[in-house]
């Protein structure tokens, strides 16, 4: 079937010829069944298909190529395709139901529904699972309707959408609530910052980082004019901030340290509806899709709530491996501090999140969360427990002269047995350390 479709694909670019832009899409139809074979997790390189691109205008096929061109150009993509305009979710649906469909595991005529609303006299306080106040932070993507994606913006588009928010986060300024201040990076812009101050914004995690560094970022189109158009509001106690100019127009985010959860939840669907209401402001949205953001990973509910936890134990081995064993059924996403592939605190500390966005309900979002946090508290507490015993294990083992070898077979075993539970480990220790030990280790296991 790949050899069909490289050939189909060499001879759709031979009747196309010519320069310019049919030399370009041509170029690029041919890529992309050369890639197919090679780049399995490609999304949208295994999502595109050359008979529903020959059933389009030669205007919607430029459209549709220009919406894989990160994946085109960075084939280790997985999902290798953003969207450039707000109809674009629509306007070639055969193509983006079924990348939909590959990447949140839904059926390709899946509709998504939303629903804020959080069941009465619910709390997902952590402090019932033994916990204090931790980092919490909830955002969502949005996309304003009359302005392409940022994907296909020119610098004009981008300097013209940051002048009408502006205008708009003068009133967000005008409310006590809110207050605060907007920060540009845009040269020329009456709010722009120094470069010192733009640096002191990222290191505080406050403002999103250089974009024109994201080879993915680039090949889509969406890092350019860089620094143009780009810049955070935020609000006067700091925990109210709006990206303005990242992957999408807006990333509207609260953040908090708090024990409820749902706190920057609640507090982020009030600021959500008052940005929303302000004047001339109409986020994009698809009736079947939801909320329109650029990447169709954060499609729908364009939300990602997440929360830092300290798991010393299950990270002991300096990896967040055994976290997302725990995680990963729940449909949970652990990260380091600072976001995808950065390292885990050196404590131990994590970012947890639900991994889902599209035909999920943001409500179920915040339960996800709070299971997750249930689990990974639960495992945290058997792994300490584990480790404890070990330790006291070897102890009684080194009380008892054993040799060295001896110790050095309690510790592989009981490495070997972590993953089974505190009990396992101090069975496999006992069994290491044979008769001279096994009688201590028994008691501290007790």
């Amino acid at each position: 079937l790949v050899a069909a479709e490289r050939d189909a694909a060499a001879a759709a670019a031979a009747a196309a010829g010519g320069g310019g832009g049919a030399g370009s899409m041509a170029s690029d139809v041919a890529k992309l069944a050369e890639l197919k074979g090679a780049w399995p997790n490609n999304i949208a390189v295994q999502t595109f298909d050359l008979a529903y691109f020959k059933s389009l205008q030669a205007g919607e096929q430029a459209g549709l190529l220009k919406c894989l061109q990160s994946g085109i150009q960075n084939p280790d993509s997985s999902m290798g395709c953003y969207a450039n305009q707000p109809s674009d979710y629509d306007r070639f649906k055969p193509f983006f139901s079924r990348a939909l469909a590959r990447y949140h595991g839904v059926g390709e005529g899946a509709r998504h529904e939303s629903d804020w609303s959080l069941p009465a006299g619910v709390s997902y306080d952590v402090s019932s699972l033994g916990l204090g106040a931790l980092s919490m932070r909830t955002r969502v993507g949005r996309n304003l309707a009359d302005f392409p994606l940022p994907a296909s913006m020119s610098r004009a588009e981008r300097v013209a959408l940051e002048a009408k928010m502006s205008a708009a986060f003068d009133v967000l300024i005008s409310m006590p609530e809110y207050g605060g201040a907007y920060h540009s990076i845009t040269p020329g812009h009456p709010s722009c910052i120094s470069e010192a101050e733009y640096g002191r914004l990222v290191g505080e995690h406050v403002m999103f980082k250089d974009m024109s560094a994201d080879p993915y970022l680039v090949s889509a189109g969406i890092a350019a004019d860089w620094p143009y158009g780009r810049g955070v509001y935020v609000s006067g106690d700091g925990g109210f901030i709006i990206w303005v100019g990242e992957e999408d127009h807006l990333r509207i985010m609260c953040m908090a340290r708090s024990t409820r959860v749902e706190s920057v939840f609640n507090r982020l669907k009030v600021a959500l509806d008052v940005v929303n209401g302000i004047p001339g402001l109409r986020f994009a949205f698809s009736p079947d899709y939801g909320n329109v953001t650029s990447c169709p990973t954060n499609l729908g509910t364009g939300m990602r709530s997440s929360v830092h936890i300290a798991l010393p134990s299950l990270t002991r081995d300096g990896t967040d491996a055994r976290a997302k064993a725990v995680c990963r059924p729940l449909g949970l996403s652990v990260r380091g501090l600072g976001g995808e592939h950065t390292p885990i605190g050196p404590d131990g500390t994590v970012d947890i999140s639900p991994s889902a966005r599209f035909c999920i309900k943001e409500r179920d979002i915040i339960a996800k969360l709070f299971e997750g946090l249930s689990r990974l508290v639960a495992a945290e507490r058997g792994a300490a427990d584990t480790a404890d015993i070990a330790a006291t294990a070897i102890e009684a083992a080194m009380r008892g002269h054993l040799g060295r070898k001896k110790v050095d077979a309690i510790q592989a075993a009981q490495l070997a047995a972590q993953s089974a539970g505190a009990t396992a480990g101090a069975d496999a220790a006992a069994a290491a350390a044979g008769a001279g030990g096994a009688e201590a280790v028994a008691t501290a296991g007790a």
